[in-house]
């Protein structure tokens, strides 16, 4: 679907504005796996921003504001330290800046874990200060009653399994999950469990393929790869990662674009047209009428 820009010439920075055309739902992205298959697959990026959230719009099934943003934004160590309001000021920009896509929230670290109710009260503000459809969160069987509570009123859940960033410190890393026959059969475990209690869809973070297959197979929710296989029902990156802003990414990313490079390329020829007074020239400047 392609969506329709016109020009806001409201403000001093006209800004590119899509018309309002009928936004996907929570239930359109769980009916695309029928019977075990997902004829097309579920098509995720994350975006921070309501200007990269307008520019992916239109091509993807759903956006994820993910507390990634803690690394990719703010530059922190790890997604530990993001907020409750840092998530909930992202979430608005994207959903501000999109109209096609359904815009689901990471929970970050320690606004859910401690209770059903404490988790009802986060995802609750979230979603009523940000607009989002539904919130994402990490965690397998021990999350499973949390998740069930929250969808019996009313929260679509989007489930998180395998590598859980959240968790790092305990897991010690980032290293891929289901190596183990004891590991592989916990995140299947895990999965079901999620799916049981009504999470819409499962994201399957870094785990072996033949663990990630089972899980696809396994629950009737569209299971989301990231570092998983391509016979998952769908696929997430990090935007940035894909676009190449980052000199060092995942093995599991593939960068469609080299952005880093255009962009530094475009700030040297902009230093140096500064310091040589070639910018600004008179295309650039007001001049007084005659």
């Amino acid at each position: 679907m392609s969506t329709t820009f016109q020009l806001d010439t409201a403000t001093s920075r006209a800004s590119p504005t899509p018309q309002p055309m009928k936004r996907l739902t929570v239930p359109a992205i769980r009916k695309r796996k029928t019977d075990g298959v997902t004829a097309e697959p579920i098509v995720m990026l994350t975006a921070y921003t309501a200007r990269m959230a307008q520019l992916l719009d239109a091509h993807c099934d759903l956006l994820l504001v993910g507390d990634s943003l803690g690394q990719v934004i703010y530059g922190l160590p790890s997604t530990v330290p993001v907020t409750l309001e840092m998530m909930a000021n992202h979430a608005a920009a994207v959903v501000r800046g999109s109209y096609h896509a359904v815009v689901i929230v990471d929970m970050p670290f320690g606004s859910y874990e401690a209770s059903p109710e404490a988790a009802f009260a986060s995802a609750a503000h979230l979603l009523k200060v940000s607009g989002a459809a539904g919130v994402k969160l990490e965690g397998g069987e021990a999350m499973a009653e949390t998740v069930a509570f929250l969808t019996q009123r009313g929260i679509p859940v989007m489930g998180h399994v395998g590598l859980t960033p959240q968790a790092v410190n305990v897991l010690g890393g980032y290293a891929a999950r289901g190596r183990s026959d004891a590991e592989a059969q916990k995140i299947v475990r895990d999965a079901k469990a999620l799916d049981d209690a009504g999470a819409f869809a499962i994201v399957a973070e870094g785990v072996v393929e033949p663990t990630a297959l089972e899980v696809t197979q396994a629950v009737c929710a569209p299971v989301i790869g990231i570092g998983a296989s391509a016979q998952c029902d769908g696929q997430v990156l990090v935007s940035e990662d894909m676009l190449g802003l980052f000199e060092r990414v995942p093995r599991f990313v593939k960068r469609y674009a080299d952005l880093a490079s255009i962009i530094e390329e475009a700030a040297s020829t902009y230093a140096s047209q500064v310091r040589s007074r070639q910018f600004p020239g008179a295309a650039q400047t007001y001049q007084p009428t005659t």
